[in-house]
């Protein structure tokens, strides 16, 4: 199942063109992400305060056009594949009111402990990650 997430592009995020700078698509597929955990019951804050975190181990992006300042923008996010330490999603990053494509990503990320050691993915998050995966 994908979540939506949707936002106003600031004017921070952008150039002196009004074009949004191409390094913050991939925080806003952290947005998409961390959006995505907290509709599934737990936020990333928690899955953390409790030893875990998970780290980008890859990123890849596609651009297909740019966006701009104060552009509505929606991020659909799914999870694509859940293993035992390993957690991949994917974002389609779209223009929210014209449904114009501007960026497909993905993520993979591992869980690691508090010293940065491999660990696995908590069972609960675990558990509610992979019955988010669309069949």
């Amino acid at each position: 199942m994908p979540h939506v997430s949707e936002f106003r592009v600031r004017y921070a995020e952008t150039d002196q063109m009004g074009v949004v700078y191409h390094a913050n698509y991939l925080i806003w597929c952290e947005v998409g992400r961390t959006d995505y955990i907290r509709a599934l019951g737990s936020s990333y804050a928690e899955v953390e305060r409790e030893g875990t975190a998970l780290a980008v181990v890859d990123a890849r992006l596609r651009y297909a056009r740019s966006a701009r300042y104060d552009d509505l923008i929606r991020i659909v996010t799914r999870v694509t594949e859940v293993r035992s330490r390993v957690v991949t999603f994917s974002y389609d990053i779209r223009l929210a009111e014209s449904d114009v494509p501007l960026v497909t990503a993905s993520t993979v990320l591992v869980a690691v402990d508090r010293r940065g050691r491999t660990t696995v993915v908590p069972s609960p998050l675990r558990r509610a990650l992979e019955c988010a995966i669309e069949a």
